[in-house]
Protein backbone atom coordinates (compact mmCIF):
# COMPACT_ATOMS: atom_id res chain seq x y z
CA UNK A 1 0.00 0.00 0.00
CA UNK A 2 2.84 2.38 0.92
CA UNK A 3 4.52 1.67 -2.39
CA UNK A 4 1.25 2.25 -4.25
CA UNK A 5 0.65 5.56 -2.47
CA UNK A 6 4.22 6.61 -3.17
CA UNK A 7 3.78 5.86 -6.85
CA UNK A 8 0.55 7.84 -7.02
CA UNK A 9 2.08 10.81 -5.21
CA UNK A 10 5.07 10.73 -7.52
CA UNK A 11 2.78 11.29 -10.52
CA UNK A 12 1.05 14.35 -9.00
CA UNK A 13 2.75 17.55 -10.25
CA UNK A 14 3.99 19.91 -7.54
CA UNK A 15 3.38 23.00 -9.68
CA UNK A 16 0.44 23.80 -12.00
CA UNK A 17 1.10 23.56 -15.76
CA UNK A 18 2.62 26.61 -17.41
CA UNK A 19 -0.65 27.54 -19.12
CA UNK A 20 -2.50 27.69 -15.78
CA UNK A 21 -3.90 31.10 -14.86
CA UNK A 22 -2.09 31.10 -11.49
CA UNK A 23 1.20 31.81 -13.28
CA UNK A 24 -0.26 35.08 -14.57
CA UNK A 25 -0.23 36.56 -11.06
CA UNK A 26 3.56 36.47 -10.55
CA UNK A 27 4.03 37.55 -14.19
CA UNK A 28 1.84 40.61 -13.55
CA UNK A 29 3.64 41.47 -10.30
CA UNK A 30 7.09 41.11 -11.88
CA UNK A 31 5.97 43.33 -14.75
CA UNK A 32 4.69 46.01 -12.34
CA UNK A 33 8.04 46.02 -10.49
CA UNK A 34 9.97 46.26 -13.75
CA UNK A 35 7.63 49.07 -14.81
CA UNK A 36 8.55 50.96 -11.65
CA UNK A 37 12.23 50.70 -12.61
CA UNK A 38 11.42 51.76 -16.19
CA UNK A 39 10.00 55.01 -14.80
CA UNK A 40 13.46 55.71 -13.40
CA UNK A 41 15.04 54.91 -16.79
CA UNK A 42 12.54 57.09 -18.67
CA UNK A 43 13.18 60.07 -16.39
CA UNK A 44 16.95 59.83 -15.90
CA UNK A 45 18.52 58.42 -19.07
CA UNK A 46 17.55 61.33 -21.39
CA UNK A 47 18.99 63.75 -18.81
CA UNK A 48 22.29 61.87 -18.67
CA UNK A 49 21.69 60.77 -15.08
CA UNK A 50 22.66 57.41 -13.59
CA UNK A 51 19.84 54.94 -12.97
CA UNK A 52 21.70 53.75 -9.87
CA UNK A 53 22.61 57.05 -8.18
CA UNK A 54 20.71 58.21 -6.27
CA UNK A 55 19.47 54.74 -5.50
CA UNK A 56 16.06 55.86 -4.25
CA UNK A 57 13.42 57.56 -6.41
CA UNK A 58 12.73 61.21 -5.66
CA UNK A 59 10.13 63.86 -6.37
CA UNK A 60 11.10 65.80 -9.52
CA UNK A 61 10.00 69.08 -7.88
CA UNK A 62 11.10 69.05 -4.22
CA UNK A 63 13.84 66.39 -4.77
CA UNK A 64 12.89 64.60 -1.53
CA UNK A 65 13.56 60.83 -1.69
CA UNK A 66 10.50 58.59 -1.74
CA UNK A 67 10.53 56.13 1.19
CA UNK A 68 10.35 52.43 0.41
CA UNK A 69 6.89 52.03 1.93
CA UNK A 70 5.55 54.67 -0.48
CA UNK A 71 7.20 53.17 -3.55
CA UNK A 72 5.06 50.10 -4.22
CA UNK A 73 4.20 49.74 -7.92
CA UNK A 74 0.64 50.77 -8.85
CA UNK A 75 -0.55 50.90 -5.24
CA UNK A 76 1.47 53.93 -4.10
CA UNK A 77 0.33 56.19 -6.94
CA UNK A 78 -3.31 55.35 -6.21
CA UNK A 79 -2.83 55.68 -2.45
CA UNK A 80 -1.24 59.14 -2.79
CA UNK A 81 -3.80 60.15 -5.44
CA UNK A 82 -1.05 61.09 -7.85
CA UNK A 83 0.64 63.65 -5.56
CA UNK A 84 3.95 63.94 -3.72
CA UNK A 85 3.54 63.28 0.01
CA UNK A 86 6.03 66.02 0.94
CA UNK A 87 5.24 68.97 -1.32
CA UNK A 88 1.89 68.00 -2.86
CA UNK A 89 3.18 68.38 -6.42
CA UNK A 90 1.28 66.30 -8.98
CA UNK A 91 2.94 63.05 -10.06
CA UNK A 92 2.18 62.42 -13.72
CA UNK A 93 -0.22 59.61 -14.61
CA UNK A 94 2.58 58.34 -16.82
CA UNK A 95 4.23 56.71 -13.78
CA UNK A 96 1.15 54.63 -13.07
CA UNK A 97 0.55 53.98 -16.76
CA UNK A 98 4.08 52.64 -17.38
CA UNK A 99 3.78 50.23 -14.44
CA UNK A 100 0.36 49.00 -15.56
CA UNK A 101 1.33 48.69 -19.22
CA UNK A 102 4.50 46.76 -18.41
CA UNK A 103 2.59 44.45 -16.05
CA UNK A 104 -0.01 43.69 -18.73
CA UNK A 105 2.62 43.07 -21.39
CA UNK A 106 4.57 40.72 -19.11
CA UNK A 107 1.36 38.83 -18.38
CA UNK A 108 0.50 38.55 -22.07
CA UNK A 109 4.01 37.32 -22.96
CA UNK A 110 3.81 34.60 -20.32
CA UNK A 111 0.32 33.53 -21.41
CA UNK A 112 1.28 33.22 -25.05
CA UNK A 113 4.86 31.92 -24.93
CA UNK A 114 5.47 30.06 -21.67
CA UNK A 115 3.61 26.90 -22.82
CA UNK A 116 5.62 26.93 -26.07
CA UNK A 117 9.12 27.78 -24.85
CA UNK A 118 9.45 29.00 -21.31
CA UNK A 119 13.15 29.69 -21.87
CA UNK A 120 12.44 32.54 -24.26
CA UNK A 121 9.99 34.35 -21.96
CA UNK A 122 12.70 36.28 -20.10
CA UNK A 123 14.17 37.46 -23.41
CA UNK A 124 10.75 38.68 -24.54
CA UNK A 125 10.17 40.35 -21.20
CA UNK A 126 13.36 42.30 -21.78
CA UNK A 127 12.14 43.22 -25.27
CA UNK A 128 8.78 44.62 -24.13
CA UNK A 129 10.48 46.46 -21.25
CA UNK A 130 12.89 48.12 -23.69
CA UNK A 131 10.02 48.99 -26.05
CA UNK A 132 8.07 50.63 -23.22
CA UNK A 133 11.08 52.68 -22.11
CA UNK A 134 11.94 53.72 -25.68
CA UNK A 135 8.31 54.64 -26.43
CA UNK A 136 8.00 57.09 -23.56
CA UNK A 137 11.49 58.56 -23.95
CA UNK A 138 10.98 59.19 -27.66
CA UNK A 139 7.47 60.59 -27.13
CA UNK A 140 8.75 63.11 -24.58
CA UNK A 141 12.26 63.95 -25.81
CA UNK A 142 12.27 62.89 -29.48
CA UNK A 143 15.36 60.77 -28.88
CA UNK A 144 16.04 57.04 -28.65
CA UNK A 145 19.06 56.12 -26.50
CA UNK A 146 21.26 53.80 -28.54
CA UNK A 147 22.53 52.21 -25.33
CA UNK A 148 19.10 50.59 -25.01
CA UNK A 149 18.87 49.45 -28.63
CA UNK A 150 22.40 47.98 -28.74
CA UNK A 151 21.70 45.97 -25.60
CA UNK A 152 18.33 44.91 -27.03
CA UNK A 153 19.92 43.76 -30.29
CA UNK A 154 22.37 41.50 -28.43
CA UNK A 155 19.56 40.07 -26.31
CA UNK A 156 17.45 39.52 -29.44
CA UNK A 157 20.18 37.43 -31.03
CA UNK A 158 20.40 35.42 -27.81
CA UNK A 159 16.63 34.85 -27.93
CA UNK A 160 16.89 33.54 -31.50
CA UNK A 161 19.60 31.11 -30.42
CA UNK A 162 17.54 29.87 -27.46
CA UNK A 163 14.35 29.51 -29.52
CA UNK A 164 15.17 29.34 -33.25
CA UNK A 165 11.45 29.42 -34.06
CA UNK A 166 11.22 33.09 -33.01
CA UNK A 167 12.59 34.75 -36.19
CA UNK A 168 11.08 32.29 -38.70
CA UNK A 169 7.46 31.92 -37.54
CA UNK A 170 5.93 28.77 -38.99
CA UNK A 171 8.98 27.98 -41.07
CA UNK A 172 11.64 25.42 -40.25
CA UNK A 173 13.34 26.52 -37.06
CA UNK A 174 16.54 24.51 -37.39
CA UNK A 175 19.39 24.64 -34.88
CA UNK A 176 20.46 27.43 -32.55
CA UNK A 177 22.96 28.49 -35.20
CA UNK A 178 20.17 28.78 -37.75
CA UNK A 179 18.14 30.93 -35.35
CA UNK A 180 21.16 33.14 -34.74
CA UNK A 181 21.66 33.52 -38.49
CA UNK A 182 18.03 34.56 -39.05
CA UNK A 183 18.30 37.06 -36.20
CA UNK A 184 21.48 38.54 -37.67
CA UNK A 185 19.84 38.84 -41.10
CA UNK A 186 16.88 40.55 -39.44
CA UNK A 187 19.14 43.03 -37.65
CA UNK A 188 20.94 43.84 -40.90
CA UNK A 189 17.65 44.26 -42.77
CA UNK A 190 16.30 46.62 -40.12
CA UNK A 191 19.42 48.67 -39.50
CA UNK A 192 20.92 48.90 -42.98
CA UNK A 193 17.56 49.18 -44.75
CA UNK A 194 16.30 52.09 -42.67
CA UNK A 195 19.74 53.72 -42.61
CA UNK A 196 19.61 53.92 -46.41
CA UNK A 197 16.16 55.53 -46.19
CA UNK A 198 17.49 58.09 -43.68
CA UNK A 199 20.49 58.92 -45.87
CA UNK A 200 18.38 59.33 -49.01
CA UNK A 201 15.91 61.45 -47.05
CA UNK A 202 18.77 63.64 -45.81
CA UNK A 203 19.97 64.16 -49.37
CA UNK A 204 16.50 65.03 -50.65
CA UNK A 205 14.97 66.95 -47.73
CA UNK A 206 17.93 67.71 -45.45
CA UNK A 207 17.58 71.50 -45.43
CA UNK A 208 14.73 73.88 -44.72
CA UNK A 209 15.22 77.38 -46.11
CA UNK A 210 13.16 80.25 -44.69
CA UNK A 211 13.06 83.78 -46.16
CA UNK A 212 11.54 86.92 -44.64
CA UNK A 213 10.37 90.09 -46.41
CA UNK A 214 11.90 92.22 -43.68
CA UNK A 215 14.44 91.48 -40.91
CA UNK A 216 13.10 89.50 -37.96
CA UNK A 217 14.57 88.92 -34.52
CA UNK A 218 16.54 85.74 -33.84
CA UNK A 219 18.42 84.46 -30.80
CA UNK A 220 19.72 81.44 -28.95
CA UNK A 221 17.58 80.63 -25.90
CA UNK A 222 19.23 79.00 -22.91
CA UNK A 223 17.39 76.07 -21.27
CA UNK A 224 15.21 77.05 -18.31
CA UNK A 225 15.57 73.70 -16.50
CA UNK A 226 17.73 70.59 -16.73
CA UNK A 227 15.00 68.94 -18.80
CA UNK A 228 14.74 71.72 -21.41
CA UNK A 229 16.98 71.94 -24.48
CA UNK A 230 18.71 75.04 -25.82
CA UNK A 231 16.65 76.53 -28.65
CA UNK A 232 17.17 78.57 -31.79
CA UNK A 233 14.46 81.23 -31.92
CA UNK A 234 13.58 83.10 -35.10
CA UNK A 235 10.52 85.26 -35.60
CA UNK A 236 9.09 83.87 -32.35
CA UNK A 237 9.39 80.20 -33.39
CA UNK A 238 11.49 78.00 -31.09
CA UNK A 239 13.40 75.03 -32.51
CA UNK A 240 15.05 72.63 -30.05
CA UNK A 241 18.82 72.19 -30.39
CA UNK A 242 18.58 68.40 -30.73
CA UNK A 243 16.09 68.83 -33.60
CA UNK A 244 18.66 70.86 -35.54
CA UNK A 245 21.93 69.07 -34.84
CA UNK A 246 21.46 65.36 -35.43
CA UNK A 247 24.93 64.95 -36.96
CA UNK A 248 28.34 66.49 -36.39
CA UNK A 249 28.29 67.84 -39.95
CA UNK A 250 25.01 69.77 -39.52
CA UNK A 251 25.23 73.56 -39.88
CA UNK A 252 22.61 76.22 -39.14
CA UNK A 253 23.00 79.20 -41.49
CA UNK A 254 21.66 82.65 -40.61
CA UNK A 255 21.59 85.51 -43.14
CA UNK A 256 21.86 88.24 -40.52
CA UNK A 257 21.51 91.99 -40.87
CA UNK A 258 22.82 92.28 -37.31
CA UNK A 259 24.73 89.88 -35.06
CA UNK A 260 25.26 90.54 -31.35
CA UNK A 261 27.73 88.36 -29.47
CA UNK A 262 27.48 88.65 -25.68
CA UNK A 263 25.58 91.89 -26.18
CA UNK A 264 28.15 93.46 -28.55
CA UNK A 265 27.22 94.10 -32.18
CA UNK A 266 29.65 92.64 -34.74
CA UNK A 267 27.79 93.69 -37.91
CA UNK A 268 25.91 91.46 -40.32
CA UNK A 269 26.47 88.76 -42.91
CA UNK A 270 26.34 84.98 -43.13
CA UNK A 271 26.58 83.38 -39.69
CA UNK A 272 27.34 79.65 -39.38
CA UNK A 273 26.17 77.93 -36.19
CA UNK A 274 27.37 74.44 -35.33
CA UNK A 275 26.45 72.33 -32.33
CA UNK A 276 29.24 73.70 -30.12
CA UNK A 277 30.60 76.75 -31.97
CA UNK A 278 29.81 79.65 -34.30
CA UNK A 279 31.66 81.10 -37.26
CA UNK A 280 31.21 84.84 -37.80
CA UNK A 281 31.11 86.41 -41.28
CA UNK A 282 34.77 87.45 -40.92
CA UNK A 283 35.78 83.81 -40.40
CA UNK A 284 36.50 83.98 -36.67
CA UNK A 285 35.26 81.05 -34.58
CA UNK A 286 33.84 81.27 -31.06
CA UNK A 287 32.92 78.44 -28.72
CA UNK A 288 29.28 78.60 -27.65
CA UNK A 289 30.21 77.69 -24.08
CA UNK A 290 32.15 80.99 -23.78
CA UNK A 291 29.38 83.21 -25.20
CA UNK A 292 26.91 84.82 -22.80
CA UNK A 293 24.29 85.54 -25.48
CA UNK A 294 23.81 85.43 -29.24
CA UNK A 295 21.04 87.28 -31.06
CA UNK A 296 20.25 89.83 -33.76
CA UNK A 297 18.10 90.30 -36.84
CA UNK A 298 17.95 88.18 -40.01
CA UNK A 299 16.30 88.04 -43.41
CA UNK A 300 16.64 84.27 -43.81
CA UNK A 301 17.92 81.01 -42.39
CA UNK A 302 18.72 77.49 -43.57
CA UNK A 303 17.93 74.86 -40.94
CA UNK A 304 19.25 71.28 -41.18
CA UNK A 305 16.65 68.61 -40.61
CA UNK A 306 16.22 64.86 -40.65
CA UNK A 307 13.48 62.84 -42.29
CA UNK A 308 14.02 60.30 -39.51
CA UNK A 309 16.44 60.03 -36.60
CA UNK A 310 19.21 57.47 -36.31
CA UNK A 311 17.58 56.21 -33.12
CA UNK A 312 14.78 54.77 -35.27
CA UNK A 313 17.40 52.96 -37.35
CA UNK A 314 18.87 51.33 -34.25
CA UNK A 315 15.39 50.46 -32.97
CA UNK A 316 14.36 48.71 -36.19
CA UNK A 317 17.64 46.80 -36.11
CA UNK A 318 16.79 45.62 -32.59
CA UNK A 319 13.34 44.51 -33.74
CA UNK A 320 14.93 42.58 -36.60
CA UNK A 321 17.34 40.86 -34.20
CA UNK A 322 14.31 39.38 -32.43
CA UNK A 323 11.89 38.72 -35.30
CA UNK A 324 13.97 38.39 -38.46
CA UNK A 325 13.53 40.29 -41.70
CA UNK A 326 9.81 39.55 -41.95
CA UNK A 327 9.24 41.19 -38.57
CA UNK A 328 11.19 44.22 -39.80
CA UNK A 329 9.01 44.77 -42.85
CA UNK A 330 5.78 44.24 -40.95
CA UNK A 331 6.81 46.51 -38.07
CA UNK A 332 7.82 49.27 -40.48
CA UNK A 333 4.58 48.97 -42.46
CA UNK A 334 2.41 48.81 -39.33
CA UNK A 335 4.29 51.76 -37.78
CA UNK A 336 3.56 53.87 -40.86
CA UNK A 337 -0.14 53.02 -40.64
CA UNK A 338 -0.24 53.77 -36.89
CA UNK A 339 1.57 57.09 -37.44
CA UNK A 340 -0.87 58.18 -40.16
CA UNK A 341 -3.83 57.32 -37.95
CA UNK A 342 -2.29 59.22 -35.02
CA UNK A 343 -1.59 62.24 -37.23
CA UNK A 344 -5.17 62.30 -38.53
CA UNK A 345 -6.81 61.77 -35.14
CA UNK A 346 -4.45 64.17 -33.39
CA UNK A 347 -4.75 66.71 -36.21
CA UNK A 348 -0.99 67.06 -36.46
CA UNK A 349 -0.14 69.27 -39.41
CA UNK A 350 2.11 68.06 -42.19
CA UNK A 351 5.71 69.11 -41.58
CA UNK A 352 5.32 68.85 -37.80
CA UNK A 353 7.63 66.49 -35.96
CA UNK A 354 6.11 63.18 -34.92
CA UNK A 355 8.21 60.66 -32.97
CA UNK A 356 8.34 57.45 -34.99
CA UNK A 357 9.84 55.21 -32.30
CA UNK A 358 6.55 54.62 -30.44
CA UNK A 359 4.89 53.46 -33.65
CA UNK A 360 7.75 51.08 -34.47
CA UNK A 361 7.35 49.69 -30.95
CA UNK A 362 3.61 49.26 -31.52
CA UNK A 363 4.31 47.43 -34.78
CA UNK A 364 6.77 45.09 -33.02
CA UNK A 365 4.31 44.35 -30.21
CA UNK A 366 1.56 43.66 -32.76
CA UNK A 367 3.89 41.22 -34.54
CA UNK A 368 4.79 39.54 -31.24
CA UNK A 369 1.17 38.91 -30.31
CA UNK A 370 -0.03 37.39 -33.55
CA UNK A 371 -0.02 39.98 -36.32
CA UNK A 372 2.53 37.80 -38.13
CA UNK A 373 -0.46 35.65 -39.08
CA UNK A 374 -1.79 38.60 -41.13
CA UNK A 375 1.56 38.79 -42.91
CA UNK A 376 1.50 35.04 -43.53
CA UNK A 377 -2.04 35.25 -44.93
CA UNK A 378 -1.09 38.17 -47.18
CA UNK A 379 2.00 36.43 -48.54
CA UNK A 380 0.04 33.23 -49.17
CA UNK A 381 -2.59 35.26 -51.02
CA UNK A 382 0.14 36.67 -53.25
CA UNK A 383 1.49 33.17 -53.81
CA UNK A 384 4.87 34.07 -52.35
CA UNK A 385 6.96 31.30 -50.77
Amino acid sequence: MAGLNGGILATIPIYPPLDHWLWLIPAFLIGACIGSFLNVVIHRVPLGMSVNEPKRSFCPLCKNPIPMWLNFPLVSWLWLRGKCRECGAPIAFRYFGVELLTALLFTAVWWQFAPLAVGVVVFLWVLVALLVAITFIDAEHLIIPTSLTWAGSAIGLGACAVWPQLPVLDGEAGSWLSGLKHGAIGWAAGFVGLWLVVELGKMAFGKKAIKFDKPVAWSLKEPQTDQDPMCFVIDGEEIAWWDIFSRKTDRLLVEATEIKVSGESVGGGSLVIRETEIQLPDGTIHQLARIKSLDGFATGTVIPREAMGMGDVHLLGMIGAFFGWTGVFFSLFAASVFAIIAAVIGRIGFGKQLPFGPFLAMGAVAWLFGAWRIWEWYMNMLGAP
